[in-house]
């Protein structure tokens, strides 16, 4: 459906038609002709005639209506959209430049221009033109949509229909050797149902579609039902009937003793039944496939707890609903690993070979074709299947892994894999759909940085205003409703539980690709194997992965809105003929990675850009033309060679996050591992920045600082002592910051940050450079000490162990040590740091001695120790840290690897010793092939280790 693209351009039509920006618009209206001058009334129409259409395409939706006529009808209507979309840009960017220059002299002088991009006449006329058309649509709707959509044959999706797709066993009902890579869920899962809590329980298995939730439970539910004295499965479709589910429940419930005429019964009645029947009986209850909290509460009312130890079981994708299980009863049902994917794919397509081992000439195919399915059990289960009934030929499994994403759709025997996945896109709501498919943009298994995501988003116009809520805010719960609705995975967090970065499922990806090849969403360019694949009919966003021709004979770049390359081999050509002529409504650029040294002048005529990314490029010097970029919000030059800024740059007044830095050194361990930038003239001017780094100080930036008062990141270098009390003076007025990076000028000057102190907590702070004596006692932490998260001391060389004082942090969650003490000893003492998970000591070279006491760092999960060339053993009392889950110990001194047998309890250990590699460690003690089954020998980290 158009749904996603009308919902994208109705937000921009209102925006277009509000109070505010009409009153901007009066003076230039004011002055022109007649049809100008019936633009605002012109667009109003167009968004409550787009409304009503996106109501329609709901309707037709609800009835499951499909067939070339309503499909031509839909594409019709979303290449009036885009049209529409671009008229409103062009709309608001002249409102935007009147208002900036406050001249309407300046302005007319402008459009004079002969090679003029935007005129307010010309917007008019197409807004006039887009009116009359869309008048015919809808003539055009009831000539030819009416007679099918309005005929009484068409299925409402209902109830009854959907819950079939649900019935347990609809997959096929599994013993228990199959439960390959869930067994240990299901014995959780078992003894929840047998434990002594005669309370009734809720229980939830959740994950994502597909991952073997039902399958899971109906094996348990077939095997446990006797020790209930009675038991019911119902299935909860995203169309369910209230009354309907408690009919069914109440049906399976009853005995065959005791019948109901439930289908003469209302609501009251059949509450009341159940209420009476459960309240006598110990019951198991299946709740599958739940999609809404509010449904759940919903159907529960009916529920009793009797104290005869009842249970009810929820199966769903979404955490939101799977929160409502009761403590310690939540399961989520994860991937499958490798090893246990293989199984079970080999379990299904070999089911007559002994073992069900795979012929040698297949493996590296079936591999091929098992990593595609990403550990999704319902996709190995029916992929395995079919192919047990195809020649065994590497042949034959080649062309159908090549065309695995096709047979999803079109073959029968797997369109159940692709429906119960779409399931999961079908019910998201409208907000997060435009969200959900640009993810698809992204190369397969590519890890998403949430920061990265979420700029992307409000580039593109997918984020809402929320009340007074910053737009990056909700974003982030956008991410993280799709987190929780299983459509994203999240691969790390940082230390205190904030996404970091994700992955989307191969599967998922796939399908989603093909969405957005449906929508005109975007398309996915990769001529790898010489053909391109997945292009979409006037696509409006440009994903390259792989360009080895000229991209410009494939693509029609006059709709794009977006332009992302992947491909840091990608020839100058191909990228450059989107700038600008052709693709001037782009609003998102990004090129890092290709080898770019300089950026056209031409960019300046991208009026609708709000992303520029260039990181790792080779680019020096920025045109002057970019200051007439009006929209831009996010800039990022990131490990690229730029070390100044064009004039006039402060005029670029809707920024919100510039990011610039070169990388020196990429060891990471010199005082300057990057360089910074000077300040511009004007840049505290930029009233609506967020994020600023790296960025120099200067007499009159740290001065002007408190300006941004929308800061939240900030990282500024080259602070000497001189700007320490105006600096602090400045950062008392910044009340949105939560993260704070300051590097002195050399590791010798002195940062006077005694008066440091702000207006709330900070998240993260990072000093790097010599510290004056009163620092860790300065109002901040005084006030906001035990709110701090994230703390980072830097070749600070203090003489006193800062342990001592940092343990007074109450909440840390990571701590980096690093050049920071020049003493011998560290002493983590009992009941410290009781919240921190990482701690990082690099480059002590005096410390010999790291004490660890019990009850200290009871929660730590992560520990680095690098450089502590003194250090030859292991830190006393690490056996204590229990809750360790990684530990690297690295530019150790060699005395202190003969000690590692000591780490027997962290599941996982890398080392390296000073000078000595792997390898030569590993001749060195020479454990040989004869030793390797001597239980005095174990790998750590590639090395062979005497315990």
């Amino acid at each position: 459906m158009a749904e996603i693209t009308l919902i994208l351009v109705i937000q921009k039509l209102g925006i277009a038609v509000a109070g505010e920006t009409l009153k901007l618009a009066k003076p230039l209206l004011g002055r022109k002709d007649e049809l100008v001058v019936a633009l605002p009334a012109n667009m109003k129409l167009i968004k409550d005639e787009l409304e009503m259409i996106n109501a329609f395409l709901k309707e037709i939706g609800i009835k499951a209506c499909k067939g070339e006529v309503i499909e031509t009808w839909i594409r019709q209507v979303r290449r009036l959209a885009f049209d529409m979309e671009d008229i409103v840009d062009q709309f608001m960017y002249v409102i935007g430049e009147n208002k900036m220059t406050g001249s309407w002299a300046h302005l007319k002088k402008i459009f004079k221009k002969p090679q003029s991009l935007i005129s307010l006449d010309d917007i008019a006329t197409k807004a006039d033109a887009v009116n009359k058309e869309l008048i015919e649509l809808s003539r055009r709707k009831h000539r030819w949509t009416q007679p099918i959509i309005g005929v009484s044959d068409i299925p409402m999706a209902s109830y009854d229909n959907e819950q079939l797709f649900y019935l347990p066993g609809n997959d096929r009902s599994v013993n228990d050797d199959e439960l390959i890579g869930i067994y240990e869920k299901k014995e959780t899962l078992t003894e929840i149902l047998h434990s002594a809590d005669r309370s009734m329980r809720i229980v939830a298995v959740w994950g994502m579609g597909g991952i073997g939730k039902s399958t899971l439970v109906n094996n348990v539910y077939t095997n446990e039902l006797s020790h209930f004295g009675c038991h019911a499965w119902v299935s909860i479709s995203q169309s369910y009937k209230l009354d309907d589910v408690w009919r069914n429940m109440l049906t399976s419930l009853g005995k065959d003793n005791r019948k109901f005429d439930t289908p003469k019964m209302n609501g009251v009645e059949l509450r009341a039944e159940l209420k009476k029947l459960l309240d006598k009986e110990r019951y198991l209850i299946i709740l599958d496939d739940v999609w809404r909290a509010a449904d759940f509460l919903k159907i529960t009312e009916v529920l009793v707890d009797n104290g005869l130890g009842s249970r009810v079981i929820i199966t769903t994708r979404i955490e939101d609903v799977a929160s409502r299980a009761d403590d310690g009863y939540k399961i989520k049902v994860e991937p499958l690993n490798d090893h246990d994917s293989w199984l079970l794919f080999c379990k299904k397509a070999f089911p007559n070979i002994e073992n069900h081992t795979c012929p040698p000439e297949l493996c590296e195919c079936g591999k091929a074709i098992v990593g595609k399915c990403d550990g999704l059990p319902l996709a190995l289960v029916a992929i395995g299947s079919l192919l047990s009934l195809s020649t065994k030929s590497n042949k034959k499994w080649r062309i159908f892994y090549e065309q695995l994403i096709s047979e999803l759709h079109s073959n029968e025997n797997l369109n159940r894999v692709e429906k119960i996945l779409n399931l999961s896109y079908k019910h998201l709501p409208n907000y997060l759909k435009n969200c959900f498919l640009h993810c698809a943009m992204f190369p397969e298994d590519y890890l998403f940085h949430r920061k990265r995501l979420i700029r992307l988003w409000i580039a593109e116009g997918f984020i809402e205003q929320r009340g007074t809520s910053n737009l990056e805010d909700v974003a982030e719960g956008y991410l993280i409703e799709l987190v929780q609705r299983s459509m994203l995975q999240v691969v790390n967090r940082n230390s205190f539980d904030r996404i970091r970065c994700l992955r989307m499922h191969d599967l998922v990806r796939d399908l989603a690709i093909s969405q957005c090849k449906n929508e005109s969403f975007c398309t996915v360019y990769d001529d790898t194997h010489g053909v391109v694949v997945q292009l979409a009919l006037e696509p409006r966003r440009l994903s390259v992965l792989r360009c080895n021709n000229d991209i410009r004979s494939s693509i029609d770049p006059t709709r794009l809105r977006t332009f992302i390359s992947f491909d840091a081999s990608m020839a100058l050509s191909s990228w450059s003929s989107f700038i600008p002529s052709e693709s001037k409504y782009l609003a998102v650029l990004d090129l890092s990675g290709l080898p770019i040294e300089n950026i056209p002048s031409s960019i300046g005529e991208l009026f609708n850009l709000r992303y520029l990314c260039l990181d790792d490029t080779n680019v020096k010097l920025l045109p002057k033309s970019m200051k007439k970029l009006h929209n831009l919000q996010t800039l990022s030059l990131e490990r690229t060679k730029l070390l100044e800024f064009p004039k006039e740059f402060s005029n670029l007044k809707k920024l919100r996050h510039l990011l610039i830095w070169k990388l020196l050194d990429g060891t990471y361990t010199s005082f300057n591992n990057w360089e910074s930038v000077d300040p511009f003239e004007g840049l505290w001017k930029l009233k609506e920045l967020q994020s600023l780094s790296e960025i120099r100080a200067t007499k009159v930036f740290v001065a002007e600082l408190g300006n941004l008062s929308q800061l939240r990141t900030l990282c500024i270098t080259y602070v000497r002592s001189s700007h320490c009390a105006e600096m602090c003076e400045s950062l008392s007025k910044l009340h949105h910051l939560t993260k704070l990076h300051i590097r002195a000028y050399n590791e010798d000057e002195l940062l006077l940050l005694e008066d440091l102190t702000m207006p709330n907590p900070l998240d993260k702070l990072d000093l790097v450079g010599r510290l004056s004596e009163g620092t860790l006692k300065s109002p901040f932490f005084r006030t906001h000490g035990n709110q701090l998260l994230n703390m980072e001391l830097l070749w600070c060389q203090l003489a006193d162990n800062p342990v001592a004082r940092l343990f007074e942090l109450s909440n840390l969650t990571e701590l980096h040590l690093t050049r920071a003490y020049t003493g011998q000893q560290l002493n983590f003492h009992a009941e410290r740091f009781e919240h921190l998970k990482k701690v990082v000591l690099s480059d002590m070279p005096q410390v010999n001695q790291i004490c660890i006491h019990e009850g200290a760092l009871v929660s730590l999960e992560y520990l680095l120790i690098d450089g502590l060339k003194e250090l030859r053993e292991v830190p006393t009392g690490i056996k204590f840290l229990s809750s360790i889950k990684e530990a690297y110990f690295t530019r150790m001194h060699p005395d202190f690897i003969l000690q590692m047998g000591k780490l027997d309890h962290i599941p996982k250990v890398h080392w390296s010793a000073q000078g000595v590699s792997t390898l030569q460690t590993q001749d060195l003690n020479q454990p040989g092939s004869a030793s390797n089954n001597n239980p005095q020998w174990r790998i750590l980290g590639g090395g062979w280790v005497f315990i």
